[in-house]
């Protein structure tokens, strides 16, 4: 039983709406993969065009300040996980206990709002990068956000015979997004009627683990180096007249691989000057 409070003139007064979120979008979906890693989906403001691989930036409202009471908005830069032609918007994102955002973000629900600025920018769009005969993407962690992206992207099997995407994590779980969304693809009947029957077959996955025990281990620059990843996947050397490259990782990673492709022959590109490899630098995991 619990105590019932009298009612008074103040308890009547209507309670005061709650402040309505700018830019504000509905959460529809939640998947937790580990302890680290989950996914969101959320709906798409109509406004919003975007070219697959491009991020925007999201966010909650942060807490009240002490003394004035006011919130300012937590914003951090996402990649957009969906393709452009879907009608939500998916992200992929780490869980930071003590992170200003992700400490918040993580606990979302569906049905609770979020904010998105429908300014896309990026690096990781196909605009940037020469016409080639094989894709490579690079991605740690969370940095296959933009790839899963553009593995669903009709023009990424357009313009590429072969699509290798490489994916380095600590731990096994962290690759479940990564392999469930390329495993989804043989099955998904609107892709394989828009882009071809079987266009999946174009696309060699090779998944790698640093710390915990799995079918391969290693980091992919020194599985690249030995020349085991090249024997694994049965593809040659990256050649600045055949590959092209996209890079999503932390920075030590995006640096390293950088320097490595400069050593195949490969210049970086950009939208106002494609060339042969591009990295995405509002990336950190």
């Amino acid at each position: 039983m619990t105590e019932q409070s009298p009612v008074t003139e103040q308890a009547a007064q209507p309670v005061k709406a709650k402040p309505a979120l700018p830019d504000a979008q509905t959460v529809t979906e939640v998947k937790h993969y580990t302890d680290r890693l989950f996914s969101f989906r959320c709906t798409r403001p109509a406004s919003l065009r975007f070219r697959s691989g491009e991020f925007v930036m999201i966010g909650l409202m942060g807490d009240p300040d002490p003394k004035t009471g006011k919130q300012k908005p937590l914003l951090r830069a996402y990649s957009i996980a969906s393709p452009s032609w879907d009608e939500e918007l998916e992200f992929y994102s780490i869980k930071v206990q003590d992170g200003p955002l992700t400490s918040k973000l993580q606990h979302i629900q569906p049905g609770d709002e979020l904010i998105l600025r429908p300014k896309p920018v990026g690096t990781l769009v196909h605009d940037a990068l020469l016409p080639g005969k094989r894709l490579w993407f690079f991605a740690t962690g969370t940095g296959f956000a933009p790839f899963a992206s553009l593995l669903r992207e009709p023009q990424t099997y357009e313009d590429y015979d072969e699509v290798v995407i490489t994916h380095t994590c600590r731990e096994a779980g962290e690759l479940t997004y990564g392999r469930d969304l390329i495993e989804g693809l043989k099955d998904d009947e609107l892709l394989n009627e828009v882009i071809g029957e079987g266009f999946w077959k174009k696309i060699k996955y090779y998944p790698t683990t640093t710390r915990e025990e799995s079918a391969k281990m290693g980091r992919i620059t020194d599985l690249m180096r030995t020349g085991e990843a090249f024997s694994d996947l049965g593809v040659p050397e990256l050649n600045p007249t055949t590959d092209r490259a996209m890079i999503c990782g932390n920075l030590a990673f995006n640096l390293e691989l950088k320097e490595m492709l400069e050593a195949y022959g490969l210049e970086e590109g950009a939208n106002s000057k494609p060339a042969h490899y591009v990295v995405e630098k509002a990336f950190l995991d």
